[in-house]
């Protein structure tokens, strides 16, 4: 592309201006690949998002050029995208351990593969993957570095603002923003919810708050370190267990919320209990066996605080009665063990 076109500069300067003007990874990503798409003519490309999960680094897609079209990256099925190990990915795997800004690979069927890896303070979480059907030009790599380098500061300063420095997971006051945007995803589907509590088959919208069991216990016998260590693990745990579109928070301490996206109840509940289930035959070290309690709710027309409120109340159902379990607010309204709360005042989630 020459820069020297004013009408392409100005294209240029619009695209970087709608890059810096977001305060979301989702939206940021997509306007990344708007602009690699418009301005350098990218046919296929992908964002991908590297994670730890047992020991080993996956990788899964989250937003993706393709057939001409920006979209963020959906998996074929409902339950959770736990996403492919690296080593199916040789190229990424030589341009990381090269600790390389790019490599460039040609594939059998002659198309070429761009790998960029978004390096930050020495470590990457995430990845670029362009393609394209003839080699990677000069001047196409020199538009690509441009925008790619502001696209590197911003997410940098988005990881900052957004990011529990613990974990690494999405922090709370990142969550009112991200709770409006799935909350008006789940107002395009118009549902009574008389219905939505009859018919599992309804796709919705959840909230589940996450509370690790007896943690106090963990920092008491073994010192804050291991339970850190315990916080970290378990934010893996969660990472690995739900879809690269779902949001995970961790609230302080030892509780966490997820958002998760449209999907029916029936796999909600497959979904969470069977990130129950990971956490309890993990091993963690030092400290053995660790259980987590989750109460989760439908994401309807009312206020954030009250449906956390709902989960809340399922939480301390599931706390109650003995811990290690998932519990669903409707489903406990229903047999009579809670009582159907209207508005919450304040919502705490601190539990032992």
């Amino acid at each position: 592309m020459n820069t020297s076109d004013p009408l392409k500069m100005k294209s240029l300067l619009e695209h970087l201006v709608e890059i810096t003007g977001h305060r979301d990874h989702e939206l940021l990503d997509i306007s990344v690949m708007s602009a690699l798409m418009n301005m350098v003519g990218v046919e296929q490309a992908c964002v991908l998002e590297l994670f730890q999960s047992r020991g080993e680094l996956l990788v899964r897609p989250r937003v993706r050029i393709a057939e001409g079209k920006v979209q963020a990256a959906q998996p074929e099925s409902s339950a959770a995208d736990n996403g492919e190990p690296i080593v199916a990915y040789p190229g990424l795997v030589s341009c990381i351990a090269q600790r390389r800004s790019r490599l460039e690979e040609t594939r059998a069927d002659g198309r070429h593969v761009l790998w960029i890896p978004m390096w930050q303070n020495d470590k990457v979480s995430t990845c670029l993957e362009i393609v394209h059907s003839q080699p990677f030009m000069p001047h196409m790599l020199q538009v690509m570095e441009g925008i790619l380098s502001v696209y590197r500061n911003y997410q940098s300063l988005l990881e900052y603002s957004e990011r529990d420095s613990l974990t690494g997971l999405l922090n709370r006051k990142t969550f009112d923003e991200k709770f409006s945007r799935l909350a008006s995803a789940r107002q395009s589907e118009p549902v009574d919810e008389h219905d939505r509590r009859q018919s599992g088959n309804i796709k919705t919208q959840w909230l589940a708050v996450v509370d690790i069991d007896h943690f106090k216990r963990v920092n008491d016998a073994f010192g804050h370190l291991y339970g850190d260590e315990v916080l970290i693990l378990v934010a893996n745990i969660l990472r690995a267990s739900f879809r690269a579109q779902d949001c995970i928070f961790r609230f302080g301490g030892e509780e966490f919320v997820v958002l998760l996206r449209s999907t029916t109840l029936e796999d909600a509940r497959m979904v969470f209990e069977r990130f129950r289930a990971n956490v309890e035959k993990h091993a963690f070290p030092q400290v053995g066996c660790i259980t987590i309690s989750l109460g989760f709710a439908a994401i309807t027309q009312e206020t954030p605080v009250v449906i956390l409120g709902h989960a809340d109340q399922a939480l301390y159902h599931a706390k109650d009665s003995g811990r290690n379990r998932v519990c669903h607010y409707d489903e406990l309204v229903e047999q009579g063990l809670i009582g159907r709360s209207k508005q919450s005042e304040s919502v705490e989630i601190f539990f032992d």
